[in-house]
């Protein structure tokens, strides 16, 4: 019965504001025509804090396969004693490649965060001209483009790593 209530009352508001948007006087014209700003304002920033917190998730997700491709490694250490030279020095070049990917990603994650801050604050002086547009999407792009060959790399580790951990098997 609530939200039903809540669902008309609703429905109502929308109604009025469209009413006075069109057919009303210049103040209520100008009323709603200024509400309907600061919603589209607030469903940007909505969508904005959306897509920052799916980020950090995705963040998290690099993290958990890093963190499970050194504890497999380790365990490669501890059975070291049944490895050839060979995988012995395999094993040092993933871990190289591992702590390089981990940085990379840090920076990574560090220029999108900057990123974000310079989007909000460009948001929140009312600035955003053609020029800053441009410049936040292409800067966007090229970070976007930078995790895709980060995440292609650490998806190239974890196969190699599968196949030394196959081999250690043998």
């Amino acid at each position: 019965m609530l939200r039903f209530l809540i669902r008309i009352g609703l429905l109502l508001l929308v109604g009025i504001l469209v009413y006075n948007r069109f057919f009303g006087t210049d103040t209520e014209k100008e009323q709603a025509k200024e509400i309907f700003r600061k919603t589209g304002e607030l469903v940007g920033d909505t969508w904005n804090l959306l897509r920052a917190e799916k980020d950090k998730f995705e963040a998290g997700k690099y993290d958990r396969v890093l963190e499970q491709l050194g504890r497999a490694y380790q365990s490669l250490r501890e059975g070291a004693k049944y490895l050839d030279e060979n995988a012995l020095r395999r094993l040092d070049e993933l871990e190289r490649r591992k702590a390089k990917l981990e940085q990379q990603f840090s920076t990574l994650e560090t220029a999108e965060q900057a990123l974000r801050d310079s989007l909000l604050l460009v948001t929140a002086r009312k600035r955003r001209g053609r020029a800053a547009d441009e410049a936040i999407v292409s800067r966007q792009a090229e970070l976007e483009s930078r995790r895709d060959a980060l995440t292609r790399q650490l998806e190239q580790l974890v196969r190699d790593s599968e196949a030394l951990t196959r081999r250690a098997q043998e």
